[in-house]
């Protein structure tokens, strides 16, 4: 049952804000207001010394489903900007088309506002079927048409498994998706996998500021929906001659209320893309100064890459945020990664465990870093890096 604040009885006292494990609890006005966070736990409930907090007579509303056994299939939703597939899409079809084969369903992908040439393309990307519509009203990214279509889509098709992008796209839409079906989210995952007994989905992702890595289900509700950060997961397999259906939806009476005027791109100076980098040479706190970055920079060049930072490195000022790698900045997947002077903090590990190579360079012999190197050098990188670079240089004088 819902739990509210009487406000003719709150007396802002604020005792009920320590008693609360979720941070449900605010001042607002003078008075305490339940926010979205509430998990109803009643904790609250016996420590207004007013008797102000109150649980009410009601039910929420959760609209009525069909039984879990009727549905089937897993569904992702395919990003596009400008008719082009966002990355993350592929990366989506990859980790789909496994959890898929696990169940043996069929794999889907709904894309909205793009060309019929690339519904085609993700098919050969791994998709069985495509759920397209290419009304004009979707060319330019909405909430609300957005939402109320996919879930149109969700609730005739009925997938038990919905998977989007953590994009700007992904987080500001798929939540309303979720809550008009009734069903739970796990959002920023990086892991997924399929508990083959009760069919329910595995939604591992980082909990309580990235101290603990959690695996979340969603057992007596369906679909099962999460989003997925970019780069972390593989892409899928091409096939140029897969085939596939495309069904093409109709949004005719699909009601929204606002429309978008215009779409006004940011224009900046900075070209550092580490998610799309195959080389990352990364510091940490163990570089000492903003000077090391240099040094990492020198290699970076001579790699062909980028420079990255751990959050700590940022903290200190030596680098700007736009370098950060890890739960709180970018996740990236290139080729090689290089870690100096990282520790490995699980908020770090969490934004590029998904590289190919990756090697690290520190001091400790105990850093949590050399748990997921494939190379590990114990030793102090301001002796270690030049001799990468003086070798690196001699290769290319000799491949000259």
């Amino acid at each position: 049952m819902p739990i509210v604040v009487n406000l003719n009885k709150c007396k802002g006292c604020e005792e009920c804000i320590a008693s609360c494990p979720y941070d449900a609890i605010e001042i607002k006005e003078g008075k305490a207001s339940i926010n979205e966070y509430c998990n109803f736990c009643k904790t609250c409930l016996s420590v207004c010394p007013e008797g102000a907090i109150e649980e009410i007579e009601g039910k929420f509303f959760i609209p009525e489903t069909s039984s879990i056994g009727n549905y089937r299939g897993v569904l992702i939703f395919a990003e596009q900007r400008e008719d082009k597939i966002s990355p993350v899409t592929y990366e989506l079809l990859g980790v789909g088309r496994r959890l898929a084969d696990d169940l043996n369903v069929e794999l889907s992908a709904a894309l909205f506002g793009a060309s019929e040439k690339e519904a085609e393309e993700l098919i050969r990307w791994g998709a069985d079927k495509i759920y397209f519509c290419d009304d004009p009203v979707f060319k330019q990214f909405n909430d609300e048409p957005y939402a109320r279509l996919l879930s149109l889509i969700i609730e005739t098709y009925k997938p038990e498994i919905v998977i989007a992008g953590a994009t700007p796209i992904g987080r500001s839409f798929i939540p309303r998706v979720a809550a008009r079906l009734g069903t739970g989210l796990t959002a920023d995952c990086t892991s997924l996998s399929i508990d083959r007994e009760t069919r329910n989905l595995l939604q591992v992702r980082p909990a309580f500021g990235g101290n603990i890595m959690a695996t979340i289900l969603c057992p007596n509700h369906r679909p099962q929906m999460a989003t997925v950060r970019p780069r972390v997961m593989k892409r899928g397999e091409y096939k140029k001659d897969k085939k596939g259906e495309i069904i093409y939806i109709r949004a005719d009476n699909i009601p929204f209320r606002t429309k978008v005027i215009d779409t006004i791109k940011e224009v900046s100076n900075i070209t550092v893309n580490l998610q799309e980098a195959d080389v990352i040479v990364s510091g940490g706190r163990g570089l000492g100064n903003a000077k090391g970055f240099e040094l990492l920079k020198e290699l970076a060049v001579l790699l062909g890459g980028t420079i990255g930072a751990s959050r700590a490195a940022v903290d200190e000022g030596w680098i700007s945020y736009i370098h950060q790698v890890g739960q709180t900045g970018r996740t990236v997947c290139p080729k090689i990664y290089i870690a100096c002077g990282i520790s490995g903090a699980v908020q770090h590990i969490v934004g590029m465990q998904s590289s190919d190579i990756i090697i690290a360079i520190n001091k400790n012999p105990e850093a949590p870093i050399f748990n997921i190197a494939n190379y590990g050098i114990v030793g102090d990188l301001y002796e270690v890096i030049p001799l990468f670079i003086r070798k690196i240089k001699e290769v290319k004088a000799i491949s000259s």
